[in-house]
């Protein structure tokens, strides 16, 4: 695994030795910052379950202006350290569980881009987004991306808060792309 473009390309990254995390693959990684490529620089990046911390430290290494990792698995909150180190990029780095972390969370200003990948087909990214409706860390202009198996739902978006802004397929999983619903 490595960063595929901006001031850290080429760089490998460490990952969590085992199968305790499932990094997104590099082709997968290209394809979503490609999406997002005109909403990367300078923005405010937030990154749930971040495992290795690869799409943060890739969206850092494209110019976003911070990146804060959340992670509760110790040794892998050691691996996004030591990422940072590596690539000399900045971040802040939360060992924390997610759902307690986004109900704890105090902002003056909304993320602009929030990404998770959270363990597959257990409904977290459908608590976390239950969560983040009505938290300070998602403001109008949002965008929340979660990654997730093919057969994920996401028939509850609409009444939790959500509108769905695009899906994108790939073989075995899928990025959906969801805005916090104007009140």
């Amino acid at each position: 695994m490595r960063v595929i473009a901006g001031k850290a390309r080429s760089l490998k990254l460490k990952t969590i030795p085992g199968d305790s995390t499932r990094p997104t693959t590099d082709r997968i990684k290209e394809t979503l910052f490609n999406i997002l490529q005109d909403c990367i620089t300078g923005c405010s990046f937030l990154d749930l379950f971040a495992g290795s911390g690869a799409i943060g430290i890739e969206a850092l290494s494209r110019g976003a202006n911070c990146c804060d990792f959340v992670e509760k698995n110790p040794q892998a909150v050691s691996v996004i350290k030591e990422n940072l180190r590596f690539t000399k990029l900045e971040g802040s780095v939360f060992r924390a569980d997610v759902f307690s972390w986004i109900a704890s969370v105090r902002r003056e200003r909304p993320y602009d881009i929030i990404f998770m990948d959270p363990p597959y087909d257990n409904l977290f990214e459908k608590h976390a987004l239950e969560l983040l409706v009505t938290s300070k860390a998602v403001g109008p202009d949002t965008m929340i991306i979660f990654e997730a198996s093919e057969e994920t739902p996401t028939d509850y978006l609409d009444e939790t808060g959500y509108e769905l802004v695009r899906i994108k397929d790939y073989k075995t999983n899928k990025h959906v792309f969801v805005k916090r619903k104007e009140v």
